[in-house]
C-alpha cells in the first residue's frame, strides 16, 4: 500500500479552499450520435489508459449515465483532478486535468503501533503513463524521536501488459520496538498481491510474501481468495457492496522456539521467538447507501487463525485504525478479531479540482459520525466479554493518492475519556494493512 505526502497535501488542500471551483463535468447533449472521440489534455498519460476505461463509443449514442460510470472509474485510476466530456458537432471530446506526476515530499505514515511517522519520499504516479505508481520511502518515529525507523519501495498498477491483472508490489524494512506485543520488529519484507478481473464485478485474489524476522523463522506466506465489487467507487464509494474471502498460509510447518548449534560435543541455544504455522480465513464485507448528501456505510473485517500464532503476530486494537475508543496496548491483543462500524458521511463539499502554485490536485471535505465495534478473543467463539463499543465523530479531507485523511474524535464508556485520532486512508484500508 502506498502511503504518501500526508502534511503537505493536506496544506495544499486547505489553501486552495478560496481559489477554485467546481466545474461543470458534461456538455454534450444526451442521444449525440458519437463519429469520433478524442482526448485532451493528457501531456503523461497514455490514451489507452483512459480508452480501457470508457464505455461511450464512436458509432453509438452518447449516454450521460455511462459517463457519469465513466467518469468514477477514470477518478478512481487517481491520475486526474477533473474530468469533463463535450461534443463539438458529432466529435465528443473527454477533457482532463492531470495531478502532478513527479513529487520529491514528506512521506507520512500513522500505525496505532508506531504512531505518527514523518520522512522523505520520491513518488512517481504515473510511470511511462501507464498508471504505475512506484514510490520510495524513509520514515521515522516522532515519539519516541528517530526510535523507530522504516525503509519502503512501493510499486502498484490495476494493469500488466493490458491485461486486467492488479498488482502491488510492496518491499518494507523495518527496525521498530513494538510496545504492544513487546518485541523488536527487526525485519525484512517482500510482499506480491494480485488481483485479475474475471468480470467486472468478479476478481480472483492471491499474495505471495516473505518476511524475515530477526530471532523467530523465516515467515513464507501465500493466500488465494476472491471477490466480489459492486460498488459504485472503489474510493470514496457512495453506493454498492464488496465482499472478499481470502484464505492464507502462514509460516514453513514448523515450530521453533529456539535453534541449537552442535559444537564439538556440546550444543548451544539461542532463545527466539519461535516459528508459526497457520491458516487464516478473512472475510471483508462493506456496503453503502447514500440519501442526498448523507452517505451511510456498514464495514466488517473478520480474520479467524487455525493453527500456531507467536504473540509478535498477534492482532490489537486500539487507535484510529481499529477501534476508536481507545489507544493501542499491551492488554488488547487476541489471535481472532473482528472489526465492526457503522458510520454515517454528510458530504460537505464535493470533491472540487484545484491548482497551487502550478500543481493539480484536488479535494473535498466529508463530516463524519459513527459506532466501531470490537471483538479479540484466543480460542473457540468470542463471547460478550471479548466486545467493545465506541462511538466517535470527526472531519475527513478526501485527497489524492491517500483517499482521506482522517481526524476524529472517539469515545468509549468503559474508558469514560474522549480520545484525538488522525489517520490516513479509509478505515477500513488502514486496518487490512496497519501491521505493515
Amino acid at each position: 500500500m502506498i502511503g504518501l505526502k500526508t502534511i503537505f497535501l493536506s496544506v495544499l488542500a486547505l489553501a486552495a479552499v478560496a481559489f477554485a471551483e467546481p466545474a461543470d463535468s458534461l456538455t454534450c447533449p444526451e442521444g449525440t450520435v458519437i463519429s469520433v472521440i478524442r482526448f485532451e489534455g493528457l501531456e503523461h498519460t497514455n490514451h489507452r489508459v483512459v480508452q480501457r476505461e470508457l464505455l461511450n463509443k464512436a458509432g453509438e449514442p452518447f449516454s450521460a449515465e455511462k459517463f457519469e460510470t465513466e467518469k468514477r472509474r477514470l477518478q478512481d485510476l487517481d491520475l486526474f483532478t477533473d474530468i469533463t466530456a463535450s461534443c463539438r458537432s458529432a466529435e465528443l471530446i473527454y477533457s482532463f486535468k492531470e495531478i502532478f506526476r513527479w513529487i520529491p515530499a514528506p512521506a507520512g505514515k500513522k500505525t496505532d503501533r508506531d504512531g505518527l511517522m514523518i520522512g522523505l519520499a520520491l513518488a512517481n504516479l504515473n510511470v511511462l503513463g501507464e498508471d504505475i505508481r512506484a514510490e520510495v520511502q524513509y520514515r521515522t518515529s516522532t515519539d519516541p524521536l528517530l526510535d523507530n525507523n522504516e525503509y519502503a519501495f512501493y510499486a502498484s498498477s490495476p494493469y500488466l501488459f493490458g491485461l486486467p491483472l492488479g498488482w502491488n508490489l510492496e518491499f518494507l524494512r523495518t527496525d521498530s520496538y513494538d510496545e504492544i506485543r513487546d518485541f523488536q520488529d527487526d525485519s525484512w519484507l517482500l510482499d506480491l498481491d494480485l488481483d485479475y478481473g474475471v468480470t467486472p464485478h468478479l476478481s480472483l485474489l492471491m499474495t505471495v510474501a516473505g518476511r524475515e524476522l530477526k530471532d523467530a523463522a523465516f515467515l513464507p506466506e501465500v493466500g488465494f481468495g476472491f471477490a466480489f465489487d459492486f460498488r459504485d467507487s472503489k474510493l470514496d464509494s457512495r453506493e454498492g457492496v464488496y465482499f472478499e474471502y481470502m484464505l492464507t498460509h502462514v509460516g514453513e510447518g514448523d515450530d521453533r522456539d529456539f535453534d541449537c548449534n552442535i559444537i564439538d560435543d556440546g550444543a548451544t541455544c539461542d532463545d527466539g521467538m519461535g516459528g508459526e504455522n497457520y491458516r487464516e480465513f478473512l472475510t471483508d464485507a462493506r456496503a453503502y447507501y447514500t440519501v442526498w448528501r448523507f452517505v451511510t456505510g456498514a464495514t466488517a473485517l473478520v480474520r479467524y487463525r487455525m493453527g500456531d500464532v507467536e504473540r509478535y503476530d498477534y492482532y490489537y486494537h486500539g487507535g484510529a485504525n481499529t477501534f476508536r475508543g481507545h489507544e493501542a496496548d499491551s492488554n488488547y491483543l487476541g489471535v481472532h478479531e473482528a472489526l465492526l462500524t457503522l458510520e454515517e458521511r454528510f458530504v460537505l463539499m464535493e470533491r472540487h479540482a484545484a491548482c497551487l502554485w502550478g500543481i493539480n490536485f484536488f479535494y473535498g471535505v466529508q463530516l463524519v459520525a459513527g459506532l466501531d465495534g470490537s471483538l479479540l478473543w484466543d480460542k473457540g467463539r468470542p463471547g460478550w466479554e471479548n466486545y467493545e463499543g465506541a462511538v466517535y465523530g470527526g472531519v475527513h479531507l478526501v485527497i489524492p493518492a491517500l483517499d482521506r485523511v482522517r481526524f476524529e474524535v472517539g469515545y468509549s464508556p468503559d474508558k469514560g475519556e474522549p480520545v484525538f485520532y488522525f489517520g490516513l486512508f479509509d478505515k477500513v484500508t488502514s486496518s487490512r494493512w496497519r501491521s505493515r
